[in-house]
């Protein structure tokens, strides 16, 4: 595909553009060309991308790629409604939340919000993520991760490919950014600064997690981030997984030795490393630390751990480390509760108040660890 452009524009006769011109020798300056030569007619690709400074053509390149298609705006036509509701209204809500959580915008509450209350960063994931749900055929983005965190932007570039791949679609990103092309991993890549058109990208760099036992204070870190509000768990055992010295995950450990196995809680990933494989894989790692061993009295049990997080759910449903143990769409019958905090009450003085525990819309799914053990 060979692109040219030719911008003209009026040659004003103004007072200060005569002087500039004047000044810097700048005669033809309203007008601007270009010439690329693009060679992605007969490519199979999903993801292109037109990288280098600002104002060396990008948005002109991307848009006579797919002529007609005009550029997505990831900030347009957002209601006043939680992200939720406002991403594919008419769309299933597994599907929603399967995008949410693909492109790193797995921090439920965040789900609730509105998108103009939104950070930058979770702006950005959600406009990718109702663009995943809307699935066009063809797409054009400027400024991708151009207003992001360059660690949100790298890991949501990678989560973004990911996703999209599946969606049959042709996406053509722009972006001033050279440091998420290893994340991105497109198919092929116009350098403007250079006039250069490439296939093939570097292997996408590798991510070294460290886990730590901690002490329980380091939770205060990761609540914010946590969708329930519950005590501190009995005798927990407490881990952090850190990546370039920056802590990116947390989970609790306590054991369960009535039903000879130990229970993982409060597993948190922060926001700007959703996406990128961390949480499944140090959940994993900390339970396959329990299994051989390692936890307390040295008893080689497995791990059960709970949620309600559909993606989540989904990945342990298929992993072969894991089998499903449960799946309850309603908490504990209440009534049942009460009576059991009735019969024991007894003879005793203390007064009743017939409530019990349970009853909450919560769609718990339990998982058990099986790994190498």
């Amino acid at each position: 595909m060979k692109i040219e452009i030719n911008h003209r524009c009026s040659d004003f006769n103004s007072y200060r553009a005569n002087r500039v011109k004047s000044l810097f020798n700048a005669e033809r300056g309203c007008d601007w060309s270009l010439s690329a030569d693009l060679p992605v007619e007969e490519l199979d690709w999903s993801v292109g991308l037109v990288v280098g400074p600002s104002g060396s053509g990008k948005s002109s390149i991307g848009s006579r790629i797919f002529p007609g298609t005009d550029i997505y705006n990831l900030s347009a036509a957002w209601g006043d409604g939680p992200i939720i509701e406002e991403i594919a209204p008419g769309g299933q809500f597994n599907e929603v939340t399967s995008a949410l959580s693909s492109v790193g915008l797995g921090d439920v509450p965040a789900w609730l919000r509105p998108f103009r209350v939104l950070s930058n960063g979770e702006r950005f994931r959600a406009g990718l993520a109702r663009l995943i749900c809307e699935r066009p055929d063809y797409v054009i983005v400027d400024e991708f991760t151009s207003v992001v965190d360059r660690q949100i932007a790298k890991v949501g570039a990678a989560a973004f490919a990911k996703s999209w791949r599946k969606s049959g679609g042709k996406a053509v990103l722009l972006s001033c950014h050279y440091d998420i092309i290893e994340w991105l991993q497109p198919d092929w890549v116009y350098d403007t600064a250079e006039a250069r058109f490439y296939r093939g990208c570097p292997r996408r760099p590798s991510i070294k997690l460290d886990i730590y036992k901690v002490s329980g204070s380091n939770w205060k870190f990761f609540k914010k981030h946590y969708y329930l509000n519950l005590p501190h768990p009995v005798a927990a055992e407490y881990f952090v997984g850190i990546v370039d010295g920056q802590p990116v995950a947390h989970v609790a450990v306590t054991p369960m030795f009535t039903a000879s196995a130990y229970r993982a809680t409060r597993l948190v990933v922060m926001p700007e490393w959703q996406g990128a494989g961390v949480g499944t894989a140090f959940l994993n790692a900390v339970c396959q630390y329990y299994a051989e061993g390692y936890g307390r009295k040295g008893h080689k049990y497995p791990t059960f751990f709970h949620t309600s997080h559909p993606q989540l759910c989904s990945y342990l449903r298929h992993s072969p480390k894991w089998i499903q143990v449960s799946a309850s769409l309603y908490g504990g019958n209440k009534s049942r509760s009460a009576a059991s905090l009735k019969r024991s009450h007894g003879n005793s003085n203390t007064i009743s108040t017939g409530t019990g525990y349970g009853g909450h819309f919560r769609a718990v799914q339990g998982f058990k660890y099986t790994g190498t053990i």
